[in-house]
């Protein structure tokens, strides 16, 4: 935790400056009533003056008539009530009238004079206190915002730390700097100055930050790069040199600096070109980690996603000497991930994290902690005592699939549209060796999928052969087959299926280099407009090139289409048999469609309850299964599988 700082009592201060104005008002109210004595005369001393013209104005508030003489001497009286006659007298003797209201206090003329003035020095308290952001100076805008963690608090260190171990070896090194600089520095060595850590997100970057600065028992500074940048100029170049002068009081220390592609960005890139504040801080965190010395003990660790838009100023050594990649864990790092996820959870008997961890390929350290932390809910919601594998399984179905939509209402024919399809995927997914196993299929609306087949591989896949991908794409394919040679129809459930395969099969041809157009590569990356590229794209091919292209990528789609049809239209039986189950169960696991494959019956059970009736219509939106979603038309929509995308 951060180490709390006295918070400013700023609601002290706006009461002294409120009470210190009204003070100077009642001041200012007694200087100007006592401004002039006035000499108190009886009401018929008064009369007598008006009569000899000695009166030059008066000012009458009820029954108190103040004024003043001709010579300029002051005085006052109280007439009689009801005296109707002396503002006749008065007139008759040319005595300039004044009248004031008797029941309005001069309290609400200063009121009136004063409370703009007011109201706007309170805001302008407010103002520089919210800016200040808890500063105890004024106008402290430039001071940094960063956290420091200090070693006598919570420590996370390498054991909370798993699934990474090549990261933790590279940083290891950085721990033994700070602990013994001069061990490196007697044999000429230099400290390295930054270190980058680039993962995708949920892979531990900034935990394995906070473990640096727990095993090296030395002050972290935490700060965001979006933190630098504010609506004044220069608050983020001054915010970076106070960052930095912290940090030197305070070495040997660490400051992390996460997500630094927000302020780390490409010089002179972007629709709005350069010089803006933006680069301002950039360059000032140049000059600062190139300037100060090696000796002093501060090392700057910084973490991104992507590593490409960085400028390159800062990427060259001397500023981030290392480069550390933290990659998605594999099955034995997720295996160590799910048992520091796991220690302080109830676990029955019946949990295997390995078998676990082989049934989440593709997902990163923050999923696994999602899903030990569902699975946690799932089992307090049901009342247990421990977390037993079926709430892991459950937790992982609603990770990756959805939550079940129980309330949606489904059509017997919709119904019966969707288990074929489904089926269709599923028996194609299973008679191809080269395709991903299949681990469930459900014809349940979950999360904006109508059905769902979900494929998981045996392994982790860091590539994929041509054999695989054809797989794939006879797999998307199969659930369009499906509908047409049962139900003798097409609807656009398949749309997204097209849509993927199209995908797959022009990478096949552009990128990958598998088709007759041979090893080449065609058309240039996608490149953001903000990095500096061009609005428009340009093709580095021929018409005559693209035209070659479509028709690779049609011969493609269409060898595997014809694939699929034949192994749908030679097993017609196999795929009756688990449209059939689909209808009566609805969610069929990979054993039991093993089963049907075999010819062996399913032990029969209740029918769950779907609810029937008119079809709802949802946008869609993407899923890393094998579904189908409604849209307008309900579309049956094949995805990724859950390792990661074919891109």
């Amino acid at each position: 935790m951060p180490i709390p700082k006295k918070q400013p009592k700023s609601y002290k201060s706006v009461l002294f400056w409120l009470a210190a104005g009204i003070i100077i008002i009642i001041l200012w109210s007694l200087l100007q009533s006592t401004g002039a004595v006035r000499e108190e005369i009886n009401f018929s001393v008064f009369l007598d003056s008006v009569e000899q013209n000695k009166i030059g104005k008066v000012t009458i508030s009820g029954n108190q008539i103040e004024g003043e003489y001709t010579d300029g001497s002051a005085f006052k009286t109280i007439a009689p009530p009801q005296y109707n006659d002396l503002v006749k007298i008065l007139r008759e003797h040319k005595v300039n009238i004044e009248v004031k209201d008797a029941n309005r206090s001069p309290w609400f003329s200063y009121l009136f004079t004063w409370l703009p003035i007011i109201i706007l020095i309170l805001f302008w308290v407010v103002f520089m206190r919210q800016m200040q952001a808890g500063g105890n100076k004024a106008l402290s805008f430039g001071k940094s915002r960063a956290k420091m963690f200090s070693s006598l608090q919570k420590k996370i260190t390498f054991k909370d730390v798993a699934g990474v171990n090549e990261a933790k070896e590279e940083l290891q090194e950085i721990i033994e700097f700070l602990k013994n600089p001069k061990k490196f520095q007697r044999l000429g060595g230099r400290i390295p100055k930054g270190v980058l850590l680039v993962g995708a997100p949920g892979t531990g970057k900034t935990l394995l930050a906070r473990a640096v600065a727990g095993e090296a028992n030395v002050p972290f500074f935490s700060i965001s790069g979006s933190d630098f940048v504010e609506m004044f100029v220069g608050v983020g170049a001054s915010r970076v040199r106070d960052l930095f002068d912290q940090g030197k009081k305070q070495a040997p220390c660490l400051i992390f600096i996460d997500e630094i592609d927000a302020v780390g960005r490409q010089r002179g890139a972007g629709l709005g070109g350069g010089h803006d504040e933006r680069e301002q801080t950039l360059n000032q965190l140049l000059v600062e980690m190139d300037g100060f010395d090696s000796n002093e003990g501060i090392i700057l660790i910084a973490a991104t996603n992507r590593p490409d838009i960085l400028d390159s100023a800062l990427l060259r050594p001397g500023r981030f000497d290392r480069r550390i990649v933290v990659n998605m864990p594999d099955i034995k790092g997720r295996e160590e991930i799910l048992r520091v996820h796991t220690r302080q959870i109830p676990l029955d008997k019946d949990i295997d994290l390995q078998v676990l961890a082989r049934s989440t390929p593709g997902f990163s350290g923050a999923d696994l902690a999602n899903l030990v932390n569902e699975a946690a809910l799932l089992a307090a919601r049901r009342g247990q005592n421990k977390v037993k594998m079926k709430d892991f399984e459950d937790a992982k179905d609603k990770v990756l699939m959805g939550v079940e939509r129980k309330s949606m209402i489904i059509s017997d024919e919709e119904k019966k549209c969707t288990a074929y399809h489904e089926a269709g995927h599923a028996l194609v997914a299973a008679l191809l060796p080269e395709a991903d196993p299949i681990h469930k299929v459900t014809i349940i609306p979950r999360g904006l999928a109508l059905g769902v087949t979900q494929q998981l591989p045996l392994d982790d896949r860091y590539t994929y052969s041509q054999d695989y991908l054809e797989a794939q794409l006879s797999v998307l394919l199969a659930g369009r087959i499906a509908e047409s040679i049962f139900l003798h129809k097409t609807t656009t459930g398949a749309a997204n299926d097209f849509e993927k395969a199209t995908e797959i099969a022009r990478k096949m041809v552009c990128q990958y280099g598998m088709s007759d157009l041979g090893p080449l590569t065609f058309g240039e990356r996608d490149d953001l407009i903000f990095l500096g590229r061009d609005l428009t794209t340009h093709k580095n091919f021929s018409e005559r090139t693209a035209q070659l292209i479509d028709e690779e990528v049609k011969k493609i789609i269409l060898r595997n289409y014809n694939r699929a049809k034949d192994l749908l239209e030679k097993n017609k039986d196999k795929l009756q048999n688990i449209a059939q189950a689909l209808l009566e169960k609805e969610v069929l696991s990979s054993e039991e469609i093993e089963k049907l494959l075999k010819g062996k019956p399913l032990k029969s059970s209740p029918k769950k309850r779907m609810a029937r009736g008119p079809r709802e219509k949802t946008s869609p939106k993407k899923v890393k299964t094998t579904s189908l979603k409604p849209q307008k038309s309900p579309p049956r929509v094949k995805k990724s599988t859950p390792e990661g995308s074919l891109t």
